[in-house]
């Protein structure tokens, strides 16, 4: 989604000024939301960027996960058990021992 008036594609980078961020918002703010990237300036001078957050994934589609795995080296039970025992305190902590 292009913002009228700053031209171009998602992926340019416009300036816009303090002035259409706040007499804009709402349409700076959806484009944003779909992607789009701004430079914010006053009295000519940049001040900051306006980007999209990162999307985080839910969830790692099963063909991604299989490719993955294909790839991770294997895991040896004793080796893991004997890591997690050096690190970890095995004894269950007794609340009222206090």
């Amino acid at each position: 989604m292009a913002l009228k008036g700053y031209g171009g594609a998602v992926s340019a980078q416009p300036e816009i000024t303090q002035r259409d961020l706040r007499t804009r918002s709402r349409e700076i703010m959806d484009a944003v939301q779909s992607g789009q990237s701004f430079t914010v300036t006053r009295d000519g001078h940049r001040i900051g960027e306006l980007i999209p957050l990162r999307q985080r994934r839910r969830y790692v589609p099963r063909d991604e996960f299989a490719a993955m795995s294909r790839t991770a080296p294997d895991v040896f039970l004793d080796a893991f058990r004997s890591d997690q025992d050096t690190v970890a305190e095995q004894e269950p902590d007794d609340p009222y021992a206090r």
